[in-house]
């Protein structure tokens, strides 16, 4: 577990100003108007983030849950890396958090951010989510060499209960047709075209203004933990295994 500050402000919700301060940076987004309210950013978003990455560690503690939540590096900064983009806005407009899943004592054997769970914290499109984004090609390759070898494990991940009931079911950007080596009526071609697998649900403005949030996103990615433990293995599943 990562080193949690003890001075922090516990996390009570975030303030109805910060949605607004992320629409109005939304609508400004240019170093002129964010630089003399920095000091607003600090406060509503960046302060109460850091509260909320606490908070969750403690939930993520309480459940057994091997999450990350990590004040220091949970955050996604607030800068745009313009170098290689057309879009040369200098900032995000909305305050990401990534949680990765990380279950070995041994950093070297399991590589940190390859899987986990995300909050997302913007106007109109609040949610909590996870599974593996823009994956790795070696993971990628794993995860439809398991679907099509050992489809029940995977069915019986993200046909869990619990699961369902709180995500439904997993999704992410496709291929247009079944990958290299795979029939074109494969039965589980909707599987097999997917190039990441991520999950999420919605969440409300009273969710976010409410210090009940570590609470609503620890549990809703404990309902996770079947399709987060299945993408998490695959980092240890050889390819083409006999």
């Amino acid at each position: 577990m990562p080193d949690i500050p003890t001075d922090a402000a516990p996390f009570g919700g975030y303030e109805p100003a910060a949605l607004q301060f992320l629409a109005d940076l939304a609508a400004n987004n240019d170093r002129a108007w964010f630089k003399p309210r920095k000091h607003e950013f600090e406060r509503l978003i960046k302060t109460p983030t850091e509260a909320l990455c606490v908070a969750l560690a403690a939930e993520f503690d309480r459940l057994r849950l091997p999450l990350v939540a990590d004040p220091a590096s949970s955050p996604f900064r607030i800068h745009r890396d313009i170098r290689f983009s057309r879009d040369k806005s200098p900032y995000k407009t909305a305050q990401g958090l990534s949680f990765p899943w990380d279950d070995s004592e041994d950093d070297a054997q399991r590589p940190r951010g390859a899987v986990g769970g995300y909050f997302h914290l913007e106007p109109g499109n609040i949610f909590v989510g996870g599974g593996m984004w823009h994956p790795e090609r070696e993971r990628l390759a794993a995860f439809r060499e398991k679907v099509d070898r050992d489809p029940s494990a995977v069915f019986r991940a993200i046909e869990d209960p619990r699961f369902q009931s709180v995500f439904d079911s997993i999704d992410g950007e496709t291929l247009q047709r079944n990958p290299r080596g795979f029939p074109a009526d494969h039965p589980y071609g909707r599987l097999l075209r997917l190039k990441e697998v991520v999950f999420s649900r919605r969440l409300s403005d009273r969710d976010v203004f409410s210090a009940k949030l570590p609470r609503i996103i620890a549990e809703d990615l404990d309902a996770a933990r079947p399709v987060l433990l299945l993408l998490d293995k695959l980092a240890g599943v050889p390819l083409h295994e006999t």
